[in-house]
Formats: structure tokens, sequence, C-alpha cells
């Protein structure tokens, strides 16, 4: 069976590599991003990935369009400009992190036009992304989902989490999670040097209780060797933080340790945007003016 035509929209540095594991998996895949020359980075020898100049051109005859961008405002923009080209039923899956009330205007806009959608937003990082074990978290209807799950297996293990719009959701869970651990590591590694313990030793000592995770596992290293060099970015996680507090303030939530991280983030994102957002240890050093953890140089882009 022939597989379908697949447009893969914003070639960084999570599209990069989402791109070429689909064509690794034998997807014909056609790339575009406003910088061409970082879709055409990606052509190889036997890949079957087309880096495409134009838009229209890898949108038209596209079965499923997927879209890694920047926000929200920036998906509206080129969904926009890509409505006069797209198939008839086209499906467009989104894989950006954007807020719920966005995915639900894309929806909206998609099938004013004949075409269908899902929110598809992603963890794990450009490790996963690399290795195609990113985690998928799919908002849309179960048959869009049963077409596009052979696809979205190339890049991770997708799961549908509900209908239109709970994939951001998802993903909003999700990054609450992972800024707040953060933040609680880089604290628990501080307080073990100010105390005297040796903070190396104190994660290795809790790596396996109920203290354990994958943020401890790989952020705490990142912490400890003061490697900075973003994987997931400071001003990506403060995006994702700013949208968990819009979709509290829209359920009448009250979210006072996500208000509290988000801070914690805002401190550093001026001189930081680009920094993986285990900088949070840099953001809470700062409150505690002479306490450093370790003695390495910061690694930063």
């Amino acid at each position: 069976m022939e597989r379908p035509v697949i447009a893969f929209l914003g070639i960084g540095l999570m599209g990069g590599p989402m791109a070429t594991r689909l064509a690794q998996a034998g997807h014909p895949v056609r790339a575009w991003n406003r910088t061409h020359a970082k879709a055409e980075a990606l052509r190889g020898p036997g890949l079957g990935l087309d880096a495409c100049a134009r838009l229209e051109d890898a949108i038209a005859g596209a079965r499923i369009v997927i879209s890694m961008l920047e926000a929200g405002p920036v998906v509206e923009e080129v969904m926009r400009m890509a409505l006069p080209s797209l198939a008839p039923g086209a499906l467009w899956i989104d894989m950006s992190s954007t807020r719920q009330d966005e995915a639900l205007a894309f929806h909206s806009l998609l099938a004013a036009h004949g075409c269908r959608f899902l929110d598809a937003p992603v963890s794990g990082g450009v490790g996963g992304a690399q290795s195609g074990q990113l985690a998928i978290m799919a908002g849309g209807a179960q048959a869009d989902f049963d077409e596009a799950a052979p696809v979205l297996a190339a890049m991770g293990t997708p799961r549908l989490v509900g209908p239109a719009g709970s994939g951001q959701v998802a993903k909003l869970c999700n990054q609450l999670i992972v800024g707040a651990t953060l933040n609680v590591v880089a604290e628990a590694l501080l307080l073990a040097q100010a105390a005297g313990a040796d903070p190396a030793q104190v994660r290795e000592a809790i790596r396996g209780g109920f203290a354990g995770s994958r943020i401890l596992e790989v952020h705490g290293q990142r912490m400890l060797d003061r490697n900075f060099v973003a994987g997931g970015q400071v001003k990506s996680q403060l995006k994702d933080l700013h949208n968990v507090l819009a979709a509290a303030g829209a359920a009448g939530l009250a979210l006072p340790v996500t208000e509290l991280v988000t801070r914690q983030y805002e401190a550093i994102a001026g001189d930081l945007p680009q920094a993986d957002h285990a900088a949070a240890l840099i953001a809470l050093e700062r409150m505690n003016p002479g306490l450093r953890l370790g003695e390495m140089p910061d690694k930063l882009a």
C-alpha cells in the first residue's frame, strides 16, 4: 500500500529530527521552513525527503500536514497561508505547543475548509525526537487519530487523550510537572551543597527512591555539570507555563506552584532565553548570592 505524502512544516531543533525519523521509516516527506537552508540540510541519499522552498509546493497533494512551529500565532499564520493549497480532506497534525483555545480555533478553521485536525504536542526534547521516543499527546476524532497513528509511531508513542484541544491540555499538564520538578531538583542540589553534603552523591543516593525521576536523572546531572546547552529552552518552558496559567484562569483554577515556577523562569528569560530549562538552577543561585553548585564553568550555547 502506497504511503501518503507528508508535508512537514517547521525544521527547528525538534522538527528536523522528527522529519528525518519519518523519512527513515519510509514515509515520503516534503520539508518546508521559512529559512529554506534548514529544510535543505535534511536531504540525504535514499531518505525520500524533499526540501521545498515554497509552502504551496510542500502542501499541494499532501494527505497529511504536520506543523512543528514556534507558537500558536505562527501556526495560524502558516495555516492560513497554506489553506488555498490544502487537498480536500487533508489531515493537519499540529505538534507545536499552543494554547487549548488556539487548537480549537485551528480545528474550526480547517473544518470550515473541509479538512481535519489533530493537536498532537510532544514531550521528550531533542533527544526524544532524535531517537523516535517522544511522548505524543493527541486531541481529535478517533478515526483521524487511527489514520495518523502509523505516522506518529515513527516519532514516538502516540496516545489519544480526548477531543480537539485535549492534546494541548495534556502537554500543559506535562510542562507544569516538568517545570516544577526542574526547580525542585535545583533546590535539592543547592541545599545539599550549602548544608555540607556532596550534591552528586546525594543525587545518587535518592535516585532509586520515591524522589527518583527522569528529571533528576537527566537534568540533575546537567545541573551538576553546569551544562545549559539547550535541549528544551527557557523561552519555550516559559511560554508553556504562561499557557498553563491561561488555561487555569479560563477554568477558574488557582495554581500557586505554577505561578512561582513561572516567576523563576521569568527571572532568567531576559538574558538566558535559549539556555536549557535546567537553568532554573541559575535563577535559584541568583536568589542566593554567594552560593553556586560546583566549580565548573557554565556551558551555554
